[in-house]
């Protein structure tokens, strides 16, 4: 099978999978379908990645598609977390479902947006075009707008309206910054402007004043989604609003593909500047995303928007340590970018269990999930433990070399990461353990039984990062670091 078919399978298996769900979503064999056609998406982004390992970086369907090492490591784990998410969804809805919290109708429009945002991130990950990218973008926003409302409180209607609003602004911002960059490489490009392969072989020769704006805009815009300090406050009312599987994937996915925006408009605006101005803005960013989120930890109440926070900070870590660039610290931001993205999902996911079991999301209600579920108790802690940085998870590798990076090329920065890093940690263990060891409350009982083994699965890949990268994977990080300029 070509390079193109493997991409029209990866984008368009989510396009079927929509129109199907948007017709049978609210039957019940709707949760089994969803985790097929997620599974699908997941062999041929696979079966994408091995061709792209064997055969290189490739533009396909008239360069409206580019697939390199970057990307597409980035679209197998957006494929897997996507079907990881989706097993543990069908229960969990179903249990919504019964509880009245969920109507026939919300339940079709669950399952239809749930592949509709897949789509919109995978089209942003493998598009060639500027311009594609921010719809994209736009599209993974309107998706999730309907997704964080879905439960139709006023709270979550709330958290909708000011998801859409905020992010609404912040690519609209994007959309000024394309228009920029569009303009900086009209002269020498004509037509193919927006072309990201096109902009990369002439940067060189580009306006370096257009393309400074164009980058500060572009930041702005998807900064925003990444939840960069202060344009951040959309994240934990989304996060603590919406349905938990919603909350998951825009931790683990969303998160992670408007990071994957700023770099490729990094890699632009380096070759263009040549003044280290946007590390220095990744880095300004990161640093205070990382400071200010660690110090919200302990004013939380809720458990979800207490997760949300984490997600600031460790998207904050992973921008500074892509503002650091270098071998050294590229490597770790991508390490840490698929760390995170597969322990915050296995955390949002025993969340998920622990709050249907013990019926509220606030922290002071939840406790003793030893006696009431050992198993989601376990599945907690030893997420709490790889999100911290504990060793040997992967997060604590990761970590390591971000701070010894900054250490060599930011020395002052080092003694603030490692205050934030103990003050997380400080926050988020305190609130686990009680949560965890403290006295139990009163359990409902599920009406189906939780899918747990993602939460495990996801735990049992963190670990292994941390003990081992198997050689594929690590020739991915450096091949991604290389073109990121590390």
């Amino acid at each position: 099978m070509s390079d193109a078919h493997l991409v029209l399978l990866v984008v368009g298996l989510p396009l079927l999978a929509a129109g199907c769900l948007a017709l049978v979503g609210q039957r019940d064999g709707a949760g089994a379908l969803n985790v097929g056609f997620c599974l699908a998406t997941l062999v041929a982004a696979l079966a994408l990645a091995v061709r792209t390992a064997l055969h290189g970086p490739t533009v396909v369907l008239d360069r409206l598609f580019y697939i390199d090492p970057l990307n597409v490591f980035l679209v197998s784990l957006t494929a897997f977390v996507g079907w990881t998410t989706a097993m543990f969804s069908r229960p969990y809805m179903r249990i919504e479902r019964d509880r009245g919290r969920m109507t026939p109708a919300r339940m079709r429009l669950y399952h239809a947006m749930y592949q509709l945002f897949l789509l919109a991130m995978l089209v942003a990950l493998t598009t060639n075009n500027m311009g594609v990218l921010w719809v994209s973008m736009e599209a993974a926003t309107l998706a999730t707008v309907l997704l964080v409302g879905l439960y139709r409180s006023a709270a979550s209607l709330e958290a909708a309206w000011k998801y859409f609003i905020l992010c609404g602004v912040g690519i609209a911002q994007a959309l000024f910054g394309t228009v920029l960059l569009y303009l900086a490489a009209n002269r020498p490009l004509g037509g193919d402007a927006l072309l990201w392969t096109s902009l990369n072989a002439v940067k060189g020769s580009l306006d370096p004043t257009i393309v400074s704006l164009a980058f500060v805009f572009l930041l702005i815009g998807y900064g925003t989604k990444v939840g960069l300090v202060p344009l951040h406050s959309w994240l934990p009312d989304a996060h603590a609003e919406g349905p938990t599987p919603v909350s998951a994937v825009l931790s683990g996915l969303l998160l992670n593909v408007a990071l994957y925006a700023v770099l490729r408009s990094k890699v632009i605006a380096d070759g263009a500047l040549h003044n280290g101005l946007p590390g220095h803005l990744l880095i300004g960013f990161g640093l205070v995303s990382v400071l200010v989120a660690t110090f919200s930890l302990f004013r939380q109440r809720d458990v979800k928007r207490l997760f949300s926070y984490s997600s600031i900070e460790h998207m904050g870590l992973m921008t500074f340590a892509f503002g650091l660039g270098g071998p050294v610290a590229t490597f770790a931001g991508l390490l840490h970018m698929t760390v995170h993205s597969l322990v915050k999902s296995a955390i949002f996911f025993s969340v998920g269990h622990a709050a249907q079991k013990t019926g509220t999301q606030a922290i002071e209600g939840i406790r003793g999930l030893l006696r009431v579920s050992p198993v989601v108790g376990w599945g907690m802690m030893a997420g709490v433990l790889a999100i911290v940085g504990m060793p040997p998870f992967g997060a604590f590798a990761s970590e390591f070399l971000i701070v010894t990076s900054a250490m060599h090329a930011l020395p002052w920065a080092a003694p603030l990461l490692l205050l934030a890093l103990a003050v997380a940690f400080a926050a988020l263990f305190w609130r686990a353990q009680v949560m965890v060891f403290g006295e139990a409350t009163t359990a409902r009982t599920l009406e189906h039984r939780p899918a747990l083994a993602p939460v495990f699965i996801h735990l049992g890949i963190g670990l292994m990062l941390g003990l081992y990268i198997p050689p594929a994977l690590d020739t991915w990080y450096r091949q991604a670091a290389a073109m990121l300029g590390g």
